[in-house]
């Protein structure tokens, strides 16, 4: 058994790419409930309207609900969808006629195409970003290990020298190590399942406790671009 898994939230804002609502049918509303619930980490806690927007391809805001919820009232009334609390949040889930009518309407041919998960933009803006700063991560990785050769040379480097170029080369090869794990060995995630980052690789059955432990910790946070600075003006 590998670590826990770990959908962390794609902080790094790929809310340009959303539109601005526009009217949709009944039926890909309740698909994309029906794909949000999908991609939920805990089965079984109903989805946000925030969910609910980002899988229809819209920015989730204050313009968006009020012209989503009369729709979403509907859908309840016909008993197609059920509202309920989770954690003290409204949130929503198909029921059985939900299902029912959904699958009934794909058998037709009636349901368009849903808009790009938001789980598969997130694993994309990743990719595009790692490829555009890992050579970067890179260079500062080198300079701060070169700092480090320079000091071994300086018999008289205070110690506060050897802490700054501690955090530096921690922090250096912290990212590279996280664009690469975005570019190159993050999967693109599928739509039948959350994507969800589990630590694990391969070869880890042959680590002991210990040393898996040591390496899952490492690994934790792994694919959050958002911790990376923001590129300055040469980069």
């Amino acid at each position: 058994m590998c670590g826990n898994g770990l959908k962390l939230p794609n902080r790094q804002s790929t809310s340009s790419e959303l539109g601005r609502f526009e009217p949709v049918s009944d039926a890909i509303v309740l698909a994309a409930v029906e794909r949000a619930e999908r991609h939920r980490e805990r089965e079984g806690e109903g989805v946000m309207m925030s969910d609910i927007a980002e899988h229809l391809g819209f920015v989730h805001g204050s313009w968006t609900t009020r012209r989503l919820r009369p729709q979403i009232d509907a859908l309840i009334a016909e008993g197609s969808l059920a509202r309920s609390r989770s954690h003290g949040v409204v949130v929503w889930e198909l029921t059985a006629v939900g299902r029912g009518g959904l699958e009934r309407t794909r058998r037709a041919g009636e349901v368009e195409e849903l808009p790009e998960a938001p789980q598969h933009r997130a694993w994309r803006h990743a990719r595009v970003m790692a490829g555009e700063r890992i050579d970067g991560f890179r260079a500062e990785a080198r300079e701060a290990v070169e700092d480090a050769a320079i000091l071994l040379d300086a018999e008289d480097a205070h110690s506060d020298a050897w802490f700054g170029i501690a955090e530096r080369l921690q922090a250096a090869c912290w990212r590279v190590g996280s664009a690469t794990h975005c570019l190159r060995e993050w999967r693109e995630p599928g739509d039948s399942r959350p994507d969800v980052d589990d630590r694990c690789d391969t070869g880890d059955d042959m680590l002991d406790s210990e040393e898996l432990g040591r390496v899952l910790y490492r690994r934790t946070g792994r694919r959050g671009v958002w911790r990376w600075p923001k590129p300055g003006p040469l980069d």
